[in-house]
């Protein structure tokens, strides 16, 4: 159904209202997707505030020369395409639409993006994509800082339990024990190198 030109100039602004502080904007291909799919989407995009927004190319266009001064060209924008937008987290909606790619079993297809402030073609959009999110790095981060200490834990634990077996009151007599069954070991092998 053809827009009027009132109807073209809401859809235009709307655009440039979703698109002036977006983080990163993904362009997707659509064939075949059912309302209910398209629906699905959104509510999975929600969860981590993006919008998933059908429209011309030629407003698409339109909006980004107004909004960022940038020409896309033609061959960036094939077919149906829709916007992926995100205002917040540049990178974890893109995982939540390659997930979803998998279970629509490729209905819907990377076009390029708009990420960092300069346009990526599928390719750059597609291994974008394959990054973690923030959360799961932040989570990462988390996990590595806490190994170190829950090793300082553990040893903790087990000098408490060796000072209580042996009845000592610091750990530096546990280290002396230590250091004194070391010695016996290099006497030990002097004594083999000494036979030989």
């Amino acid at each position: 159904m053809a827009l009027t030109k009132a109807q073209k100039v809401e859809v235009l602004n709307n655009l440039k209202d979703l698109i002036k502080d977006a983080k990163s904007v993904g362009f997707t291909t659509n064939t075949g997707l059912t309302v209910e799919e398209i629906t699905n989407l959104r509510i999975g995009l929600r969860e981590v505030n993006a919008t998933f927004t059908l429209a011309k190319k030629t407003l698409i266009k339109l909006a980004f020369k107004e909004v960022f001064d940038i020409e896309i060209d033609d061959s960036l924008l094939p077919n149906q395409i829709a916007l992926v937008v995100s205002n917040e987290d540049a990178v974890s909606w893109l995982g939540k639409v390659n997930d979803f790619r998998k279970k629509v079993e490729d209905k819907i297809e990377w076009a390029g993006s708009y990420f960092e402030w300069e346009l990526k073609n599928a390719e750059e959009t597609k291994v974008i994509a394959s990054m973690p999110s923030k959360e799961t790095l932040l989570g990462r981060l988390v996990g590595s800082m806490q190994s170190p200490l829950s090793s300082l834990a553990r040893f903790f634990d087990a000098a408490a339990k060796d000072l209580e077996e042996q009845g000592k009151t610091k750990v530096g007599e546990l280290e002396w024990k230590k250091e004194e069954s070391e010695n016996k070991e290099e006497e030990k092998e002097e004594a083999k190198t000494e036979e030989k």
